[in-house]
């Protein structure tokens, strides 16, 4: 492994996120806040960092190794979010760590947040908030090959593989370079639409740039204490419930679509049961609601309907459904896990694990019937090799026993069972709000640095799917001779 090679893409990432920092420094002095102070040294941070990664790193002719890929991916995002703290720090809003927390949460897509009263902070450090969860939705590492299409072939492919969510990695075009210009370019367009459609709505322009970018990217953070609840507007809620549906798809879904027709999208079976999931749940809770609570139908479909989609994927909130039955809490939970799609911007365990998994325990019931019957199991007309399903359970069980392992060290911390167990989820999913203490109108600031520090890992963890991290644990694969 050549860590000075590895330097020089950490540097690049480092000045490409002091180069973004340029907008919300540009709002703060058009608006005349005095958060471009921060800003400006954020910025100075950034550059100094990029600078001495660069001046230390080296650019090298060989092809990288898959062990400097996975590198440059998980200490890249590590750096983000280190880098990302700053105008939270520099400017007081919070404390180090508390900082570290919201960037981490930002970055990931999870939209927790320890700031107890948003609505007082300046607007640019807000969209500066919301711009980190755009940045993460479709993936730092993603983004950065788009935009500097230098690097090689090979380190675009161990960096896309080290990031990129799902048991498989779909390719649409033969290039990396060209299928994550693609994918950025339709990121882009969703994102520029739903703007649109919040403006007409009746957002005003910021409202709907932080939306638009927290909703695409899955993120959650929003400007109000009371999220998306603080329109009470149904056509923002519809909307929203639409885009955040549709973030949690497959983007090299939509792009093969786009290329051969809208029928595609049903064709494709993790697409297929990621919808009739959210349906099910909307129905199934906006029938407890009906029942226990006596919402009306409209009501309790709008709710639902929000709900299911916001906590399969994003995490806004709608309405206290803390406050719901036990059974709807229950559906919440169990959408937390499965997820969206792989190739989506929404974290989780993912519709075509849950699929495999089904399917393998389904043909593993089978064949106690019928031992020598040779059972073959598809997705999306494919086959499924026995490598992938090894890898599906593999992935399963550690994301289990790592929820398991969050909880108890939370309950340790004094949390009570049930809330820790929804806060381990909620974060391995990377959704936000979760029950009890940091339920729909809670934060996570009363928390202990402990459970912090113990959901900041539980956060990485959920977004880059745990293996790329977990590699580089091992002591070998700093070795500076071998490759992978």
């Amino acid at each position: 492994m050549d860590l000075r090679v590895i330097s020089r893409f950490l540097g690049k990432i480092a000045l490409a996120e002091g180069g973004v920092l340029f907008l919300p420094l540009a709002m703060a002095i058009i608006m005349g806040e005095s958060s471009w102070l921060p800003f400006v040294g954020s910025i100075i941070l950034c550059g100094l960092v990029g600078m001495s990664c660069l001046n230390y790193g080296r650019v090298r002719t060989q092809k990288l190794t898959m062990r400097e890929g996975i590198a440059i991916t998980g200490i890249g995002w590590m750096l983000a979010t280190f880098l990302g703290m700053l105008p939270y720090c520099l400017g007081g809003y919070l404390s180090y760590f508390d900082g570290l927390f919201e960037s981490v949460s930002g970055f990931t897509g999870t939209g927790a947040t320890v700031i107890t009263d948003l609505e007082i902070l300046p607007q640019s450090l807000l969209l500066w908030r919301s711009m980190t969860h755009w940045l993460g939705g479709l993936g730092i590492i993603v983004i950065f090959i788009a935009l500097l299409p230098e690097a090689g072939q090979s380190a675009v492919f161990y960096m896309y593989n080290a990031e990129s969510t799902g048991p498989t990695r779909e390719r649409v075009l033969p290039r990396l370079h060209d299928m994550t210009k693609v994918l950025f370019r339709i990121y882009l367009a969703f994102t520029a639409t739903a703007f649109v459609i919040f403006v007409i709505c009746g957002m005003d322009f910021l409202d709907a740039a932080n939306h638009a970018l927290s909703t695409v990217s899955a993120g959650g953070f929003s400007t109000y204490n009371a999220s998306a609840a603080h329109f009470e507007s149904p056509a923002v809620e519809g909307w929203m419930t639409f885009f955040m549906v549709l973030t949690g798809g497959n983007y090299a879904l939509y792009y093969r679509a786009w290329q051969k027709g809208w029928g595609v999208l049903w064709e494709n079976m993790e697409f297929r049961v990621y919808l009739l999931i959210v349906a099910a749940a909307t129905i199934l809770i906006g029938l407890n609601l009906m029942s226990s609570l006596g919402e009306g139908p409209t009501t309790a479909l709008r709710y639902s309907s929000f709900q299911a989609a916001s906590i399969a994927t994003t995490g806004f909130v709608s309405a206290d459904f803390d406050r719901w039955p036990t059974f709807s809490k229950g559906i919440l939970l169990m959408l937390m896990i499965s997820g969206g799609c792989a190739g989506s911007t929404a974290a989780g365990l993912k519709v075509s694990r849950v699929v495999i998994m089904a399917q393998y325990i389904w043909h593993a019931a089978k064949t106690k019937l019928h031992p020598n019957q040779v059972l073959g199991m598809t997705i999306n007309g494919h086959r499924i090799g026995d490598d992938t399903v090894v890898r599906v359970a593999q992935f399963c069980f550690l994301y289990v026993m790592f929820i398991a392992l969050w909880a108890l060290l939370l309950t340790f911390d004094g949390i009570t069972v049930f809330d820790a167990i929804g806060i381990s989820v909620s974060t391995m999913g990377c959704i936000g709000p979760a029950f009890g203490i940091t339920g729909a109108t809670s934060t996570y600031a009363e928390l202990s640095l402990f459970s912090k520090s113990i959901l900041c890992l539980s956060m990485l963890l959920g977004r880059l799917e745990m293996f790329t991290l977990l590699v580089m644990l091992q002591k070998n694969f700093w070795k500076s001779k071998g490759s992978w």
